[in-house]
């Protein structure tokens, strides 16, 4: 897959799940009534994280908000935190993501800042994605403890013969919602952040070598070399070896054995 097709896709992806998102944490059908052994049929009761609502068998509906703050279980507002976070990193995910797409260009922006957008885009849509999935699931244990404690407390009186009348609740469409919705925001951040290793540009080192004729005008040291220009008519040629550096003056005025053979 190109750099600009896992790009894309992940950015559709992000794009659905921030959408199942928002769909999720307004719906009201977080908990519905479960109506096994309920003998009361003619009232369906399901709640959200905003209000409750009561819906009657002639299919009248009334919803009621939740009106106060410090009465609500701390969970619930947990859960609220939660997907409001989710939702606000994923918006500032998506805002970033579409100056970072391959396809657009904005002006001289490099490759580099495109990639560097791209991995922040990606990294916040993971974190969206995670807050969305933590905060559906904490609300479905929530639901499965008080599924089974409802349970429990339902036969009471004489030996357990006597059962009372309680209401119980359990998965509504929202959770599945919310936790599809998580795994798709989570998905697309991390193709947005696989893409970002192809938008990167490769950086490369070349080692550089220079190559130098040897000529009359040309002292050699250990160092390195030196070129003299040759002009004027007081400058000496020299010759420096690693021994040391002598002059060809002073070379002829020493001789050596080998020139009296």
């Amino acid at each position: 897959m190109s750099t600009t097709t896992c790009q894309v896709v992940g950015f559709l992806l992000s794009v659905l799940g921030l959408a199942g998102c928002i769909a999720a944490t307004g719906m009201d059908t977080w908990s519905t009534q479960d109506l096994y052994d309920n003998p009361v049929t003619s009232v369906f009761q399901y709640e959200g994280l905003w209000q409750s609502c009561v819906r009657q068998s002639s299919g009248f509906t009334e919803c009621r908000p939740y009106f106060t703050i410090l009465g609500l279980p701390a969970m619930l507002h947990a859960e609220r935190a939660l997907m409001v976070v989710g939702i606000v990193l994923g918006a500032i995910g998506l805002l970033v993501s579409i100056f970072a797409l391959k396809c657009i260009r904005i002006g001289n922006m490099e490759d580099s800042a495109k990639a560097n957008m791209t991995l922040t885009s990606g990294i916040m849509f993971i974190i969206s994605g995670i807050c969305a999935i933590a905060g559906v699931s904490v609300f479905a244990n929530m639901l499965v403890t008080n599924f089974w404690m409802s349970t429990a407390n339902m036969y009471t009186g004489m030996g357990g013969m006597v059962q009372t009348v309680q209401t119980r609740y359990t998965f509504g469409s929202a959770l599945f919602v919310g936790w599809v919705a998580g795994g798709l925001t989570l998905i697309g951040g991390v193709m947005m952040c696989v893409a970002c290793r192809g938008l990167a540009p490769e950086e490369t080192n070349y080692k550089t070598v220079s190559y130098h004729a040897s000529g009359h005008n040309v002292a050699y040291k250990p160092g390195g070399f030196k070129a003299s220009t040759g002009f004027g008519s007081n400058t000496k040629n020299k010759k420096i070896y690693d021994g040391g550096a002598r002059t060809e003056d002073e070379v002829q005025s020493h001789p050596s054995k080998y020139d009296y053979v």
